[in-house]
């Protein structure tokens, strides 16, 4: 019997996470996509602490009238702000079991011009 979308993306999550691990120092940069919404999370794993988050659903992004992947761009600036003001230059990204393109990957490309290293 054929798995569902949401069962493949779960094993490809669970295959991902057995080697993705953060930390204070490099955090794990978990994204998580909705039909409508995204966003992504910098978590220290060994504490249990979501360090800080962002989402295409906080003022500045929802504003603006963009599509989809230019949404994902401004989420991923934002994130990269926030982590440089708070000292955090490298992450290990955690795509959460979601393909590497569209969205996705316009999220990683500008949180990397923004000044995250992963």
């Amino acid at each position: 019997m054929a798995l569902t979308k949401q069962e493949r993306r779960l094993r490809i999550k669970r295959r991902i996470r057995k080697s993705v691990s953060g930390t204070a120092e490099r955090p794990r940069m978990s994204v998580f996509r909705s039909n409508k919404q995204i966003s992504v999370q910098l978590i220290d794993d060994l504490s249990g602490k979501t360090l800080m988050a962002t989402s295409s659903l906080i003022k500045e992004i929802s504003e603006k009238s963009v599509n989809k992947i230019e949404q994902a761009e401004l989420v991923g600036q934002a994130i990269a702000e926030k982590a440089s003001a708070a000292g955090i230059t490298s992450v290990v990204f955690d795509r959460n079991g979601y393909l590497y393109h569209g969205r996705v990957k316009s999220l990683a490309d500008a949180a990397r011009k923004g000044g995250l290293k992963f």
